[in-house]
């Protein structure tokens, strides 16, 4: 039987476009409810500027809390991967100073995208990785990758699947160990992924990639299918299909975790997620952030009989 990483992404990715902002505490809390599900790679916020996304605003301090809670005998948090995304060298040295080892940098296929997402150019932003890859080698830092708007893009249209192939790989000449290949805008179709993530495996193999699906168009259990053909084994989700970009016109949720453990759990592969114990914390985010969230699962709840 294989296993399958599913990497957290609900309490950046996925509150940092929610319009009700959490406190420090609630968003320890839906981590460490994450953790006791079985959830053991989770993104806890950004290092950015709460100027621009005010949800991710205390993320150090949560970090911090994190950490030392990760420490503690029976905490839920223990052996769990923590995660967060720093933008510029500025970001990752705030950081370091809360002593976290594991980051994520976040590049864009799309110029437009790049400048006003991380207001830089493609190119300005690999002067920046380079330090921050610098600054990561030097704390025993592992950095991962992201790079956004692979099969689309709202301002330019269409992607050259060349110009992604390209930035996965100087990504990976950075020596980012894992680059998470996204639709940000919840565009693509298994045809165009089984195409793409062909040629990624061809130039750094299928070890090196995850896949970032967001289910705008309900197509994102159907990408993520044709990854899983192509040898992919690392998916991003976010609980209930929390979350968007803020800066990408319709970029509505990414694909509900519970939706894609329960379609993995159903073909035979491991995640280690107990999904009776991930149901309950969606109704309770509904709560907190006042408002039903997408996941079909978690609307429709787990079936009396498991189909063969």
């Amino acid at each position: 039987m294989s296993k399958v990483t599913i990497v957290e992404v609900g309490p950046r990715d996925g509150l940092q476009n929610e319009k009700v902002t959490l406190d420090r505490q609630t968003r320890l809390e839906f981590v460490e409810q994450l953790a006791g599900a079985g959830v053991r790679t989770i993104e806890l916020g950004a290092f950015v500027s709460p100027q621009w996304v005010p949800q991710m605003a205390g993320s150090a301090e949560l970090v911090k809390e994190a950490l030392s809670r990760r420490e503690g005998a029976g905490s839920p948090l223990r052996g769990v991967d923590l995660s967060a995304l720093v933008p510029n060298p500025r970001g990752m040295q705030d950081a370091l100073d809360t002593g976290i080892k594991h980051v994520a940098i976040f590049a864009s296929a799309s110029e437009s995208f790049a400048k006003k997402n991380i207001n830089c150019t493609i190119e300005e932003s690999f002067v920046r990785f380079r330090k921050v890859m610098e600054m990561a080698r030097a704390n025993d830092v592992k950095v991962r990758g992201y790079l956004s708007m692979c099969f689309g893009c709202p301002f330019e249209g269409n992607v050259p699947e060349g110009q992604v192939v390209r930035l996965v790989k100087r990504l990976a000449e950075l020596g980012v160990y894992e680059i998470s290949i996204g639709d940000t805008i919840g565009i693509a179709n298994p045809a165009q992924v089984r195409r793409l993530v062909a040629k990624l495996v061809d130039a750094v193999g299928p070890e090196r990639l995850a896949m970032h699906f967001h289910d705008t168009r309900g197509t994102a259990l159907a990408n993520i299918l044709a990854s899983l053909e192509q040898g992919i084994r690392v998916f991003d989700s976010s609980l209930g299909g929390l979350g968007g970009c803020p800066y990408a016109p319709a970029a509505t949720g990414n694909v509900a975790t519970e939706d894609v453990v329960y379609m993995l759990h159903g073909m035979g592969f491991k995640t280690g997620i107990d999904l009776e114990k991930l149901l309950p914390i969606n109704k309770w985010m509904t709560e907190k952030i006042q408002h039903e969230l997408p996941s079909r699962v978690g609307r429709a709840g787990l079936p009396k009989i498991l189909p063969l």
